[in-house]
């Protein structure tokens, strides 16, 4: 399997990337506004469950709005063979979700911070999960940027 490097250095097209969380409604959502908010047109990026709820968390949705991200029409979808075979890399946000074992394409699994276990609840807590996957989809754009 190539590293996300060598696939990059060898596609003359965009790098896409894909987010993936259980339900699609929260944490996935969060890093794909994010990245499309700092990325160019030379990423490509998507976001979907494993299995995907009915809408996207609210406070989610709130928290990007308070960056001034609109995440305008998105609503949860379902991972599939297509986007896993497009993809360059895939993030997967948390411990819930998992791919096929045949997927052969890089994986980085980013265990986000979970303010709950700590009592702290509702827009606190949705802050918290944002500013975390934020910190790292800048680190992710800087290596995507830099490579």
């Amino acid at each position: 399997m190539a590293t996300l490097d060598e696939r990059i250095s060898m596609s003359p097209t965009p790098t896409s990337v894909v987010f993936v969380c259980k339900k699609n409604g929260g944490k996935s959502q969060l890093a794909a506004a994010l990245l499309r908010a700092i990325a160019d047109e030379t990423v490509e990026v998507s976001s979907a469950g494993t299995s995907p709820g009915g809408a996207l968390n609210a406070e989610s949705v709130e928290s990007l709005a308070e960056l001034g991200i609109d995440v305008g029409d998105e609503h949860p979808k379902p991972l599939t063979p297509a986007m896993l075979a497009g993809a360059d890399l895939v993030v997967i946000l948390g411990d819930e979700a998992q791919l096929p074992e045949d997927t052969s394409v890089p994986v980085e699994r980013w265990i986000t911070d979970e303010p709950s276990t700590r009592g702290i609840v509702g827009m606190e807590r949705m802050r918290l999960v944002r500013d975390d996957i934020r910190a790292r989809v800048a680190e992710l754009h800087k290596r995507l940027r830099d490579a």
